[in-house]
């Protein structure tokens, strides 16, 4: 199936601007049903939150919570031609700034998260092209380590519909996955860190 040639951002500062989408491998943004519910369980402010974007690909979810306020978001995107369309989509945006800090990296975003500090943000979207699991995997674990979600937040991870929700939930120990999401070939989880 052909992903769309543009996306909406749902709300905030740049609610209803629209983000083009190139024809990348593996790139599947994530659709505005999906990212509705995910930013109603997250809640419309995200003020103060620190987040990454891994995988960013479109930059829907990472642009999402800039336009919703967050303290900083940072978008990793390895592909060249798809970091290139990321900078072109925060070039249009930016004439309505936003609060926090919106920065793209052209890294690899497992490499990227093994290099920051424990707790060290609020709020991680996991959405890797499906077809490499071992990624998602790697990247989910590393994702317990790094996250901190005390004062909101939590991380956020797309997989997969024939991937059992097990699966996910085994790779982060502390965690649970407090909501829940199927969407036709995609199943999503937002886990929170299990405090007594």
């Amino acid at each position: 199936m052909q992903p769309p040639k543009k996306v909406r951002i749902i709300g905030g500062i740049w609610r209803s601007r629209l983000l083009s989408v190139i024809d990348v491998p593996g790139l599947r943004p994530s659709t505005d049903r999906i990212r509705e519910t995910l930013f109603n369980w997250l809640g419309q402010d995200l003020s103060g939150l620190r987040c990454l974007d891994l995988f960013a690909g479109t930059g829907a979810l990472g642009f999402e919570a800039g336009s919703r306020q967050a303290a900083s978001v940072v978008l990793l995107e390895k592909d060249k031609k798809a970091f290139s369309n990321l900078q072109a989509n925060l070039a249009l945006l930016q004439s309505s700034a936003v609060p926090g800090t919106v920065e793209i990296l052209h890294r690899d975003s497992f490499e990227f998260l093994k290099t920051q500090g424990d707790s060290s943000c609020n709020l991680i979207f996991i959405d890797p092209p499906f077809q490499d699991g071992v990624l998602l995997d790697r990247a989910v674990i590393e994702a317990g380590r790094v996250c901190d979600d005390a004062a909101g937040g939590g991380i956020y991870v797309e997989f997969p519909a024939n991937r059992p929700r097990g699966d996910i939930e085994a790779l982060l120990p502390g965690w649970h996955c407090g909501k829940y999401l199927e969407a036709g070939q995609v199943k999503a989880c937002l886990f929170r860190r299990i405090r007594d």
